[in-house]
C-alpha cells in the first residue's frame, strides 16, 4: 500500500482493488461496500447500500485489532489494550487510514453529498472503510482483512504510543491544571455550522480565563477531545 499515486477522477471498484492489490474473487461485494445511500437514490441500478457491510466490518476490526494488539504487545496490561484498540478503531483513526488508502475518490456518493464534501468527512470516511473491511472478510476470510489491515495497525499504534493518543487528552489537561493549581478546563462552543446530519462543532478549551487550545470536529466530544490535544501540544506535554 506504499507509493499509491492520488487518483484524480472517480475510482472503480476494479481500479481500486487493483490499486490496493485486493484481489477479489466478486467485484460486486466492493462495489456494494463503496456505495453509500445517496448514490441509491440517484441511480437505479445500485440495489444496496453499504450499511449492513459496515456494520459487519465494525464488528471484523473490534476483533482483528484485539488479536492483533493481544499478541503485538504481550506485556501490556488489559485496560491499556483496551485504550489502544479504542484508539485504533474510532471515528478519526478510521478515517485516517481511509485517507492513507485514498478511499475518497472510489466512494459511490449522490450528487448533493458529493458537493457537501461528502469525499472527505470523516464519518462517512470511516464508515466506507469499515463496509470496505466487511467486504473483504465475506470475498476471501479473515487473513486476507489481516494482511490488508496489520501494516496499517503497526504504523497507527507506534504513532499513538509516542504520542500518547491512547490516552484521554482531556483527562491528561484536566492533570497538568490541577497540577499547576488551576481549575479544571472549560470547554467552550464558539460555533456550530453544516446540515443537522453533517454538523461540524469548534470548541475552544479555557484555563483561568486564558485559551489553550482550539478544537473542530462532528460532535462536541471529537471538538473538545482536538481542543485540548491542541492544548498539550503548545504546553510541550505531548508531540
Amino acid at each position: 500500500m506504499d507509493n499509491l499515486a492520488a487518483p484524480h477522477a472517480q475510482e472503480s471498484p476494479a481500479e481500486l482493488a487493483q490499486r490496493l492489490h485486493l484481489n477479489f474473487k466478486d467485484l460486486l461485494l466492493l462495489s456494494r461496500a463503496l456505495t453509500h445511500r445517496s448514490f441509491l437514490n440517484e441511480h437505479t441500478e445500485a440495489l444496496e447500500d453499504n450499511e449492513r457491510l459496515e456494520y459487519l466490518g465494525d464488528a471484523i476490526l473490534d476483533f482483528i485489532v484485539g488479536v492483533w494488539l493481544y499478541h503485538q504487545y504481550p506485556e501490556m496490561a488489559e485496560g491499556d489494550l483496551t485504550r489502544m484498540r479504542s484508539a485504533l478503531v474510532h471515528t478519526e483513526q478510521l478515517a485516517v487510514f481511509a485517507r492513507k488508502i485514498m478511499l475518497g475518490n472510489a466512494m459511490r456518493l449522490g450528487r448533493g453529498e458529493v458537493q457537501a464534501g461528502g469525499r472527505y468527512r470523516s464519518a462517512l470516511l470511516c464508515d466506507t472503510f469499515e463496509a470496505v473491511v466487511g467486504s473483504i472478510y465475506l470475498d476471501s476470510g479473515i487473513d486476507a482483512v489481516n494482511a490488508f489491515m496489520h501494516p496499517l495497525l503497526q504504523e497507527a499504534a507506534e504513532d499513538i504510543l509516542l504520542n500518547h493518543k491512547n490516552e484521554d487528552p482531556k483527562s491528561l489537561l484536566q492533570e497538568w491544571a490541577q497540577s499547576q493549581g488551576f481549575q479544571a478546563p472549560q470547554y467552550i462552543t464558539r460555533n456550530a455550522h453544516g446540515p443537522d446530519h453533517s454538523k461540524t462543532f469548534e470548541l475552544e478549551v479555557i484555563i483561568a480565563g486564558t485559551v489553550y487550545g482550539y478544537g473542530a470536529g462532528p460532535s462536541k466530544s471529537t471538538a473538545a477531545k482536538a481542543a485540548a490535544r491542541m492544548a498539550l501540544l503548545k504546553l510541550g506535554r505531548i508531540e
